[in-house]
């Protein structure tokens, strides 16, 4: 074709092309005169009101704008604060400052493919001249750097076609379709539509290409139609040998528009694609239904594509996986060892590392790697450095990440050098690496994380190894190694061993001797062990007066070291015996206490006894007290039986039997009028439990009907008093159906008169030992957050709209005790990990109402559980289980039974042993029931005891 030429077809698309672009620039002109849309006309009352209203809108906007903007010049890392900003101008029509803002946005971070398409989409409105064109084209290669997106590139090249009637303009388009395919050609959803473009732009050039209606073309058109027939073929062959979805539409487009069989090559490459794809399908079809992140997903992708080893496939699944996981470390990390072991491609290898440290610039690792990645390009020394401060002002979250980081570049300053010299300027650099490092970590880093994150001083240790051993500078070393042990080191046996072997390797007895003498005055942890190595030096070069010195030195220090051990082991058992002591005190304490409590109870039986006029009174009050009868006499069940006998002798001593109306026989007589509450398991899937209420509340019976209505009828409702008559704080709610209980459950946590209600299934662990009580997770949730410190007047509204500015909020949980008082802490669950590792960064140390709060990756402390016992195996005594009544033992689990009672319960043969023949009724029983007495029986067995 010849330079210059251009076809008919291809004139209509690069005209319609710039006939877009003017016609939006053109709406872009006259959007400040007025919204097209509005449909209204200016000198309307009513646009008057609107312009009013649009008036107050424009200046709060501009508020917001002026506030995120001072916002950002604070924390220029806010990714929030960025994306407002940028909304709100493009909302405003600024486009100035809103190309300003995005480049500043782009600078920091990879932009999203939603972003880029946006900008790009507005620069192109702009674009009506050739050199905003190269503008927009500089644009479309920022955009493909950061992500790989299909849409992306489709939209780079159909806007290259815009260009093609400039010089070179259809070579252009081709190459761009050319590195569209690279890169995404292979995208199993989303690469076909990449290559119909492709194929359509082809078939337009074609179509220009034919010869007019009865004209014979020359030899030069026939050779260019036969070219260009050719390309669109191969287009053809090349896509169906690659496993794309609906590829058999592809082929039957092929079949469709080829006047030439399909080679036998080709339908074999798409049979083969076509198993492929059937292999692919599986991981799509995960992918496709998953919710984000998906990280399973892509690593289970990943894998499968590591098996089959294709690196342009491998690649591209790394490129989606971190197209919707941008800010998982881990991710970045995995690709970026990848690149490094096996593709090996400069641009690619320093592009994805480059990627990787600004979506997660937190994590020390990946610039560890940057580094080393650098390095192994031979990228420029200066760029390096560059990458390097960059690091130090990416804001870690540990002091020893700090240290990693120097680390990793002083090495590279060291590989740098040249030591057979004596000075050079590399070696004078990393001295002053070396120094800056050190007085970086005790200014900067101490100052923000309150330690330098080197408390063994590695830094320094290194620095000193390379004095001695590559520049042969062992006064530098000693000097070094002196300003080590006054850090707090010179109690540590291995720090003198370190410089002890420094020494020995490139220094002098001399110095190894003095640095084992005052190691063996210093040392704190493991003194023989120096002493040891002191006798062992003096043994093998020094002389008698040396060794003398090394013997008695070691003597008196291992003589003192042995009586400051005695010393604290003595302290230590003084310490020991004063809590043995405290502890038999408390037992002693603990003992009288209940030795007075049996006397008082000894006391109260005193002024029971009396002669035969007693047991009268016993009958008269059995007579006065018809309910307390046994079974035989009334049918009562054991448990009301054995309730009352605990009810008799739970009486104060200071009851009067001939005075009924006496006070604690009022209290007794009221706590019988309370109905038991019982429970029928059988309708354990219409009830739920509810706890945790008010014990003062009033009428639990009408507040929890009303509150429990919303969820569906309710048949009953069982509130549980005491044995005072007051409401305990907890019932049984029981519903018509099913259903309502389920969604009563959702209730749970509600606040009720100031505390948080708890409804739980109503269900036997007894019989159902499997079933799980919802409780909230213990174990590591890196999408939560745990935030300490928090003013107790802090809201649930209040703390979200300081958290939603680092992410999407999913949920958040104050903690509150029982009484639903706040304890300052609480929980914050955002939609992903990434979001959560971004809000540790910027909320932890904020301060929130005067108060610092603490914020951490949600990761409980275990719990230690009591020890269960083994499940069938049997207790150590086989002691009856005791029966007791309706309100079970008590509070102080003393049973008030007599001894001598209790000896009647145990089990039949010591009934059949004759301790019981005194009883007229023994012999009409069975034996293994023992007799129920009442309590006229109890009192006569009492009295004659």
């Amino acid at each position: 074709m010849k330079r210059g030429w251009l076809p008919r077809e291809l004139h209509k698309m690069a005209a319609a092309g710039a006939e877009a672009a003017a016609v939006a620039a053109e709406e872009e002109k006259r959007l400040p005169e007025g919204d097209p849309e509005s449909g209204g006309d200016s000198e309307d009352e009513g646009d008057s009101d609107s312009s009013g209203d649009g008036e107050d809108e424009e200046k709060e906007n501009e508020a917001e704008i002026q506030r995120l903007e001072e916002q950002l010049s604070i924390n220029a890392f806010d990714y929030n604060c960025h994306l407002d900003l940028i909304k709100l101008l493009r909302q405003e029509g600024e486009l100035i400052k809103l190309r300003r803002a995005r480049q500043k946005m782009s600078e920091l971070f990879p932009l999203t493919e939603e972003i880029w398409l946006d900008w790009l989409k507005d620069e192109i409105k702009m674009a009506s001249e050739s050199s905003e064109r190269e503008k927009v084209y500089e644009l479309f290669e920022r955009a493909v750097k950061d992500y790989i997106c299909p849409e992306i590139w489709l939209e780079y090249a159909q806007y290259s076609i815009g260009g093609i009637g400039q010089e070179g303009g259809i070579e252009k388009v081709r190459s761009i379709f050319e590195r569209a395919l690279t890169a995404v050609g292979l995208h199993v959803t989303k690469g076909t539509a990449l290559w119909e473009a492709y194929r359509e732009f082809e078939n337009a050039i074609l179509e220009t290409a034919q010869p007019a209606p009865g004209s014979i073309p020359s030899p030069e058109q026939q050779q260019m139609l036969s070219s260009q027939l050719e390309k669109i073929h191969m287009l053809f062959r090349r896509q169906l040998g690659i496993p794309l979805l609906d590829m058999e539409a592809s082929y039957a487009e092929y079949e469709e528009w080829s006047e030439e069989p399909i080679p036998e090559a080709t339908i074999k490459n798409y049979k083969k694609a076509l198993q492929q794809l059937e292999k692919y399908k599986p991981y799509e079809e995960a992918l496709l239904g998953a919710e984000t992140p998906k990280l399973a997903e892509y690593q289970a992708y990943i894998d499968f594509e590591m098996k089959a080893g294709d690196p342009a496939r491998i690649q591209l699944i790394y490129e989606r996986a971190l197209a919707e996981n941008c800010l998982v470390p881990d991710l970045w990390a995995r690709y970026n060892q990848y690149l490094d072991r096996q593709l090996k491609v400069k641009e690619l290898v320093l592009s994805a590392h480059d990627r990787a440290v600004r979506n997660c610039p937190w994590t020390v690792g990946l610039w560890i790697r940057y580094l080393l990645a650098m390095e192994r390009h031979r990228v420029d020394h200066s760029i390096i450095s560059e990458i390097f401060e960059k690091a130090l002002n990416a804001g870690f979250i540990q002091a020893t990440d700090y240290v990693e980081i120097w680390q990793a570049y002083l090495d590279y300053l060291r590989r740098r050098v040249d030591f057979t010299q004596d000075s050079s300027k590399e070696l004078e650099e990393l001295r002053s690496a070396f120094a800056r490092a050190v007085e970086y970590l005790k200014q900067e880093v101490e100052e923000r994380f309150s330690e330098s994150g080197d408390p063994s001083c590695t830094i320094m240790q290194n620095w000193a190894r390379i004095e001695a051993r590559l520049c042969n500078n062992m006064q530098k070393a000693r000097e070094l190694w002196d300003n080590i042990m006054t850090k707090g080191n010179a109690k540590y046996a291995n720090m003198w061993l370190e410089y002890y072997n420094l020494e020995r390797a490139h220094g002098d007895t001399q110095h190894c001797r003095k640095a084992l003498h005052r190691a063996v005055q210093c040392t704190s942890d493991y003194p023989e062990h120096v002493c040891e190595v002191l006798l062992t030096l003096e043994r093998i070069e020094g002389t008698l007066e040396d060794w003398d010195a090394a013997v008695q030195k070691t003597e008196t220090r291992l003589a003192r070291v042995n009586e400051q051990r005695a010393k604290a082991a003595e302290k230590e058992a003084a310490l020991a015996k004063q809590e043995e002591e405290k502890a038999e005190q408390r037992k002693q304490a603990r003992a009288e206490k209940k030795a007075s409590k049996k006397a008082k109870k000894a006391r109260i039986g005193d002024k029971r006894k009396a002669d035969d006029d007693d047991e009268e009174e016993w009958g008269q009050e059995e007579a006065e007290q018809p309910s307390k009868k046994h079974k035989g006499d009334d049918g009562l069940p054991l448990d009301e039986y054995m309730e009352v006998e605990t009810g008799l002798f739970g009486r104060s001593g200071a009851e009067k039997p001939d005075h009924p109306a006496n006070q604690k026989e009022k209290a007794s007589t009221s706590r019988k009028d309370i109905p038991k509450v019982l429970h029928d398991s059988s309708k354990d899937k219409v009830t739920v439990f509810v706890s945790n209420l008010s014990y003062s509340m009033a009428n639990p019976e009408v507040k929890l009907k009303e509150l429990f209505e919303g969820c569906g009828e309710v048949t009953e409702i069982r509130p549980v008093f005491s044995n005072k008559g007051t409401f305990r704080g907890y019932c049984y709610v029981e519903f018509k159906e099913e259903k309502s209980a389920l969604q009563a459950l959702g209730l749970d946590r509600q606040v009720v008169e100031g505390r948080p209600m708890f409804v739980s299934p109503c269900v036997d662990k007894n019989k159902n030992p499997d079933f799980k009580v919802f409780r909230y997770s213990t174990t590591l949730e890196k999408h939560k957050l745990f935030i300490s410190g928090l003013p107790f007047s802090c809201t649930k509204e209040e703390l979200e709209e300081v958290c939603k500015a680092h992410g999407n909020v999913k949920d958040i949980r104050l903690v509150t005790n029982r009484a639903g008082k706040p304890k300052g802490l609480a929980y914050v669950e955002y939609e992903n990990e990434a979001q959560a590792s971004q809000a540790v960064l910027k909320m932890d140390g904020l301060t929130v109402k005067e108060h610092v709060i603490k914020v951490a990756i949600s990761n409980p402390p275990l719990r230690r559980l009591p020890d269960k016992p083994e499940a069938g195996k049997a207790p150590q005594f086989a002691v009856p289980r005791p029966v007791y009544g309706a309100r079970g033992k008590g509070r102080t689990q003393l049973s008030m039974m007599p001894r001598a009672l209790q000896r009647q319960s145990h089990p039949v043969a010591k009934a059949e042993n004759g301790m019981v023949q005194n009883s007229p009724a023994t012999s009409s029983k069975p034996p293994e029931e023992p007799k129920k007495m009442s309590n006229a029986d109890f009192a006569k067995m009492l009295l004659k005891k």
